[in-house]
């Protein structure tokens, strides 16, 4: 009974110790309506809340019109770290992905999700504008 106890308490205090966990400012970002052709980069920003190096493993989008890019050093306890995410804006209509990424966190999976409208006829509207020199 007595090394049962011990090992449950090594058990606790081995995964109390070193926890590496990350909190976002937006875990959802809304381009609203963008024209074709716009810049489609943005930027999800978070802090390690834990108090052990944070590595992001991999990222994975949902479709090849989303592009996401992770950090590649670890970010350190308190520090703050950003993935960057571009969204093909030359694809018209409205849009909603997941980018999912894969860290050491307590929580090893996590999901970020943009959202927006890539409007065509706004793009024809600046192209005509810039033509006519207005």
């Amino acid at each position: 009974m007595k090394l049962l106890t011990a090992l449950i308490l090594f058990l606790f205090v081995s995964f109390s110790i070193n926890s590496q966990e990350f909190k976002f400012e937006t875990e959802s970002i809304n381009y609203g309506k963008v024209s074709k052709g716009a810049n489609g980069e943005r930027v999800f920003v978070f802090t390690n809340i834990g108090d052990a190096p944070l590595i992001i493993k991999n990222i994975q989008s949902s479709c090849g019109c989303t592009v996401p890019k992770k950090p590649e050093k670890p970010i350190m306890p308190g520090e703050k770290g950003e993935i960057k995410v571009s969204y093909d804006t030359k694809r018209v209509g409205g849009f909603s992905k997941q980018i999912t990424i894969f860290s050491n966190a307590k929580t090893a999976r996590k999901t970020l999700k943009i959202r927006g409208f890539v409007d065509k006829k706004e793009f024809l509207e600046k192209e005509k504008s810039m033509l006519s020199g207005s």
